[in-house]
């Protein structure tokens, strides 16, 4: 980058060494060899969301040949993979692309601070130890992922007090937990619970537990899949791995867009085909008031079951669901509304996340402290009036890693814009926010979504002040739409970002 901006240490900082930011970092290198970076990892290990979750079998839920790299193919035999698994696919992509050694381990971000007139940020951080650092760079690439790493949302039951055996959060899983032959009682139905259901009970040493009882106020919408793909895993056997991979992810991304937009247009047929598929895994011990929800499917994510583990535990009496309300904890377990009681030495409040926005860094543009949601999302990634900043929030109804690819491949796409301009800065600029219509755009009634919509930034009812969930119109827009699209304005530094008209509204107007 040149211009009259001041030196700085990097020129893109990368907050946060998971999928998004490892990610990021193997995009530098492809389409911005000759620009300098380095990650910033609050953690003592890479992983992000992989490192800091332990609970019994951690895995993804969905599939890793979308949830995997666009430029490193997903080599395992399970599509569905654990959590081990995925951490050895980063930290082989680090070891092999010579990434690790820009990760700044233990540097937990503490604040940021854009200078318009040097056009650079500077970072503070903070390590384990408490001491206090700063760095400097003309790019901040936020890939700190979107719930509070600190603090998960745990609701509040009385008599939690009461309660003499252990409570646990699956955030904040304890290590060598003994559970072999207890009596376990999961709170909650999304995909951490049908996780660790099937799980504890699964271990044939003797060590599994005696029971583990799903205990549900709402009931959720499952899909049942085989945990390994059998049309890629044949496809790697007589094509290159990349070809197949790629055959593969294009498969499965049409498969997925398909779904939802079934799910959205004809809700009582994907409920007849859901439904019958569960009828056909549990058989007798289908029960319609613990599989029924009140919403249509994709009004909240689909909860993926690979092999149906969660219902060969149920058929083989390991694991049960009851649906109800707790009255209160007391000593020996749970009270619920009904009068029933469940007894337990073990109680785990799978409740949910609590989401945070950029990582919950103070984030300041010279000076004033950024309110964000103040701000309309720009392109997916940035923010209207915030200069040389995007951030990573994924689809709601795909995986991942499919919005962290095509946000790489864009910043990459807007940092060479500027060095083949000498431009200094990037500011997606917004003069008018009250020209635009305001929207809603997490139409969907999961509780963790609706917690933090106060806290979440604004998103219009048309692009590019949009935060779009549809991934296949996303990815051509963002790979081939204009740079200088007349909104994304470039300046040198100390100059100010106006808006500019676009290049076909230039041609037009000659």
């Amino acid at each position: 980058m040149a211009g009259t901006a001041s030196p700085v240490d990097q020129d893109v900082l990368i907050v946060g060494a998971g999928l998004s930011g490892i990610g990021m970092a193997a995009h530098l290198q492809m389409n911005c060899p000759d620009r300098s970076f380095a990650l910033a990892e609050r953690r003592a290990n890479l992983g992000g969301t992989w490192d800091l979750f332990r609970y019994p079998g951690i895995r993804s839920d969905s599939d890793m040949h979308t949830l995997g790299f666009v430029f490193e193919p997903w080599r395992h035999e399970k599509s569905i993979a654990d959590g081990p698994a995925i951490l050895d696919y980063l930290n082989r992509i680090v070891d092999e692309r010579g990434i690790r050694d820009k990760i700044r381990f233990n540097a937990k971000v503490i604040g940021a601070d854009w200078d318009s007139a040097a056009a650079r940020w500077t970072v503070t951080m903070e390590n384990d130890k408490g001491a206090v650092t700063t760095t400097t760079a003309r790019w901040l690439y936020l890939g700190s992922g979107y719930y509070d790493y600190d603090e998960p949302f745990d609701a509040e039951f009385a008599g939690r007090e009461d309660f003499q055996g252990q409570i646990i959060h699956p955030q904040f899983w304890p290590k060598d937990l003994d559970y072999a032959g207890k009596k376990v009682v999961v709170i909650g139905s999304g995909a951490t619970a049908v996780t660790i259901v099937p799980s504890m009970t699964e271990k044939g040493d003797g060590k599994g537990a005696a029971h583990v009882t799903m205990l549900q106020r709402t009931p959720t919408w499952y899909f049942i899949r085989p945990a390994k793909d059998a049309f890629a895993n044949t496809l790697r056997k007589f094509l290159p791995e990349k070809l197949a991979y790629k055959i593969t992810r294009f498969k499965n991304v049409r498969l997925q867009d398909i779904a939802f937009r079934r799910a959205r247009e004809r809700p009582e047929k994907v409920k007849e085909f859901l439904t019958k598929k569960l009828k056909d895994s549990l058989g007798d011990r289908y029960d319609a008031q613990a599989f029924t929800p009140p919403y249509n499917p994709w009004e909240q994510r689909l909860c993926l079951v690979p092999d149906a583990d969660f219902f060969e535990a149920m058929k083989a009496d390991k694991a049960s669901v009851v649906t109800d309300h707790i009255e209160r904890f007391d000593k020996t377990g749970i009270q619920l509304k009904s009068g029933k009681h469940l007894d337990a030495d073990i109680i785990i409040t799978a409740t949910g996340l609590k989401l945070a926005v950029a990582g919950k860094i103070p984030v300041r543009v010279d000076g004033e402290a950024v309110a964000w949601n103040e701000h309309y999302y720009y392109k997916a990634c940035m923010f209207s009036n915030i200069p040389n900043f995007s951030v990573v929030f994924g689809y709601l109804n795909a995986s991942w890693t499919l919005r962290a690819d095509i946000v790489s491949e864009y910043v990459c796409r807007v940092l060479n814009h500027m060095q083949q301009t000498g431009t200094d800065v990037a500011t997606p600029v917004l003069a008018d926010p009250n020209s635009l219509t305001e929207e809603n755009i997490f139409d969907f009634s999961s509780g963790y979504i609706q917690r933090a919509l106060h806290i979440m930034p604004k998103n219009a009812d048309k692009l590019p002040w949009r935060l779009s969930q549809t991934y296949v119109q996303d990815r051509i827009d963002m790979r081939t739409g204009e740079i200088a699209d007349g909104v994304l304005t470039f300046t040198k530094a100390g100059e100010a970002a106006k808006v500019m008209p676009a290049p076909a509204e230039l041609e037009a107007a000659e």
